[in-house]
């Protein structure tokens, strides 16, 4: 594991070096208010904004290999449209629902395929929040499985919350939640899991920018030494204007430096989100 954390630590150190010598060498500062950098990079900074006051429409695909998978590769996608609704002048309540479509293999060579528990997330969060930006409210898990092996059949509820702050070019915060079963299935293992992403983006001129934010998992209700995943790794986005449309447009590698024994021991997430600012 040293070696995997040396190997990362001096990957970033050596990209950022790079990237850095294009940028000014005194502190990090956002663009001038009013150019087109600093209305990219307020495209950007809200883009990486779990409560920003925008809709969007993430598509996140994962793929996960080697480890307890083999040769073998499980895709994930996951469809995240996020909407923040007005309560009033002051307060959004931000809607995150989560939709993972799976494609999971067998040791068979076949491939289990449906959709997984989806999961909807509210926080209450200031509309015109400055400083440090936060965010709570309930998050659910709903038995909507359509792959039989595996069906929780349960309903979980439990407490997230998401803080950040934006200083000069930098988005740094974190989001977490924890579940437990509240009803459903007694057959199945119950429902006890936390989730921590803490996310570092540091933006640059037209749109670019180098982030990290791994999906730290833990599964209470699994075996001592099965329970953690933590990933460590980083990639890069990029803000592009298609026509009308914004997007922002991301890939990133991350290797599950701890994992349960059946888990992929690496990842590759592309991501490609619409964004619909209410104003460009």
């Amino acid at each position: 594991m040293k070696k995997i954390f040396t190997f990362l630590t001096v990957g970033t150190l050596v990209i950022t070096t790079s990237l850095f010598a294009q940028e000014t060498k005194e502190a990090p500062k956002a663009p001038p208010a009013g150019s087109p950098e600093a209305a990219m990079m307020a495209l950007a900074k809200a883009s990486q904004n779990p409560v920003a006051d925008m809709n969007t429409i993430p598509l996140q695909f994962n793929w996960f290999t080697g480890g307890g998978l083999g040769n073998q590769t499980l895709s994930q996608t996951l469809i995240q449209p996020v909407l923040p609704l007005p309560i009033n002048k002051d307060f959004n309540i931000v809607s995150r629902t989560i939709v993972p479509v799976m494609s999971i293999p067998t040791p068979g060579g076949e491939k289990l395929k449906g959709i997984a528990d989806i999961q909807e997330q509210l926080f209450l969060s200031p509309s015109h929040a400055k400083g440090l930006i936060w965010g709570f409210g309930p998050v659910f898990s709903i038995p909507t499985t359509t792959i039989s092996e595996i069906a929780t059949g349960q309903f979980a509820l439990g407490p997230t919350v998401v803080l950040l702050g934006m200083p000069g070019k930098f988005v740094l915060g974190v989001v977490a939640n924890q579940m437990w079963r509240i009803g459903g299935s007694t057959t199945t293992s119950p429902i006890n899991s936390f989730f921590v992403q803490p996310f570092i983006n540091y933006n640059f001129k037209m749109g670019w920018s180098i982030s990290t934010a791994p999906s730290i998992t833990a599964n209470w209700s699994a075996a001592s030494g099965q329970q953690w995943t933590v990933p460590l790794g980083f990639g890069v986005s990029k803000i592009t204007v298609i026509g009308d449309q914004p997007f922002n447009l991301a890939i990133q590698y991350y290797h599950n430096a701890v994992r349960p024994d059946n888990a992929g021991a690496d990842q590759v997430r592309m991501v490609v989100a619409l964004l619909f600012p209410r104003k460009m």
